[in-house]
């Protein structure tokens, strides 16, 4: 299982600077959301073990925004230190696909999107937490509207 640093990482090394891509804490967060969920929904298991919780602005992956809060809204740069033998063909299809899907919003928008999906809505009234059960339930509902996720 990867980290939630490892699959940041990954989304963070597709950045295409000349295409004019750019990923913000904001955005980063919320392709995180969608990995997981994704995850959960095809394979019955977790992509990274660490909790996401439901923010003001959408799901959250607390330590990891810790980690990336010193760009503020800005584009956080690719990393120098990953790693590619530790993603397997299937999880490198998955965050590519979730990439390609998700990673053409901007930020604002992908925040806009996650609050009004139950696992945040959910979280957002109970414990703050969302959990990996309602991120499941939830993005099993959402493969027959992604056509290759």
């Amino acid at each position: 299982m990867l980290s939630c640093d490892d699959t940041a990482k990954y989304f963070l090394a597709q950045v295409s600077e000349d295409a004019g891509d750019l990923i913000s804490n904001l955005k980063l967060q919320k392709l995180l959301y969608y990995a997981q969920g994704f995850r959960l929904a095809l394979y019955d298991e977790l992509l990274f073990p660490e909790a996401i919780e439901a923010w003001t602005h959408g799901p959250v992956v607390p330590d990891l925004y810790r980690h990336y809060k010193k760009y503020g809204a800005g584009a956080i740069p690719c990393p120098e230190d990953i790693d590619f033998s530790i993603y397997d063909e299937t999880t490198k299809s998955l965050l590519d696909e979730v990439y390609s899907v998700f990673g053409q919003f901007a930020a604002w928008k992908l925040r806009n999107m996650t609050q009004e999906e139950y696992p945040w809505k959910l979280a957002a009234q109970n414990s703050g937490t969302i959990t990996h059960q309602s991120l499941q339930e939830y993005f099993k509902t959402q493969l027959n509207c992604q056509e290759a996720v």
